[in-house]
């Protein structure tokens, strides 16, 4: 008996002694407690109304239709964007600060938006809610190659273990998810809805036609399709090297060139990043791709009514 005591022991004192050398680091802004209010003046076409876009950095308000460009040192871009169609102004908000104790958490939701101008244009789309490492170019002038707008993941040579943040999921509580991209009828897509967290570390160069190149360094993604409230700290291993033969390893989530990612090369153009295959397991990364999503399936996809709360986004080293 008092030997099973001692391996107990010694099992709980090495556990504690392997999570006290787990170091945390929280990435800038990490906490969700700072954020810029944007102030958007919509075309008086539409209504005129002034809509508030809220972004992940210093505690800053600006007013005025002016185009975006990431403040504080930020390094986290959001799915909230201004529109400039056919001349005329729109927004869409999907990504919200929210009380969280006392300070706040972001708040990621797929919900519709539309515009409707009689003769000009009428545009539905289903818009999910998306918090990422990165940038994106405004004005947004159409629907058609969105993704190519974004600029996603930031320099980065770390190696780190695993990602680590608060989290709670509402889920819409549809069995399928819909297709609207605003130029074609809503679409039935089969499958229940899912919020995504994805970390990829990826090791970038640039032929000499400007074409963004990749292998992957490490992978991270995990999917959540049930409603739960706040799992504080929940940590998610990297996973190093080529995993396909790796249990855990889902290809739906996982496998190489998912998310369709954009990225800008050194002369400001927008190139899709070209995976090209799975880095050595020892290899040092050039950029770290986080990407936070509240619906499953790419652009104009989802179900409306999920939502996905975030806070303390970081790593583990």
């Amino acid at each position: 008996m008092k030997g099973r005591l001692w391996v107990v022991a010694m099992s709980l004192l090495v556990a504690l002694s392997t999570q006290a050398q787990d170091k945390f680091v929280s990435l800038k802004y990490g906490d969700m407690d700072h954020w810029v209010t944007r102030r958007i003046h919509e075309s008086a076409i539409i209504g005129g109304k002034t809509k508030l876009l809220y972004e992940v950095g210093p505690t800053k308000e600006v007013d005025g239709n002016v185009a975006y460009v990431n403040m504080g040192g930020s390094p986290w871009g959001t799915s909230n964007v201004m529109a400039k169609v056919v001349g005329i102004v729109k927004t869409n908000t999907s990504v919200y600060p929210e009380r969280r104790g006392d300070g706040y958490c972001a708040r990621l939701e797929t919900h519709i938006e539309s515009v409707k101008v009689l003769g000009m244009v009428n545009i539905t789309v289903l818009a999910s809610g998306s918090l990422y490492l990165g940038d994106i170019k405004e004005p947004i002038t159409g629907t058609k190659d969105g993704e190519k707008a974004l600029n996603a993941g930031i320099r980065f040579t770390g190696r780190p273990k695993a990602v680590r943040f608060d989290y709670k999921v509402k889920m819409s509580g549809s069995s399928h998810r819909i297709r609207q991209t605003g130029f074609s009828k809503k679409e039935v897509v089969p499958g229940q809805d899912r919020a995504i967290a994805v970390c990829f570390l990826q090791k970038r160069t640039e032929d000499a036609e400007g074409n963004i190149i990749a292998k992957r360094v490490g992978t991270m993604a995990i999917s959540f399709d049930r409603t739960v409230d706040w799992q504080n700290g929940a940590t998610f291993e990297i996973m190093y090297g080529d995993i396909t033969g790796k249990p855990g390893y889902d290809a739906s989530l996982m496998k190489l060139g998912t998310g369709n990612y954009y990225a800008r090369n050194s002369h400001g153009d927008s190139k899709p990043i070209q995976e090209i295959g799975w880095a050595d397991a020892n290899e040092q990364p050039t950029h770290i791709l986080i990407q936070f999503t509240s619906s499953l399936g790419g652009a104009f996809v989802g179900s409306p009514g999920n939502t996905f709360w975030l806070d303390n986004v970081g790593l583990v080293y």
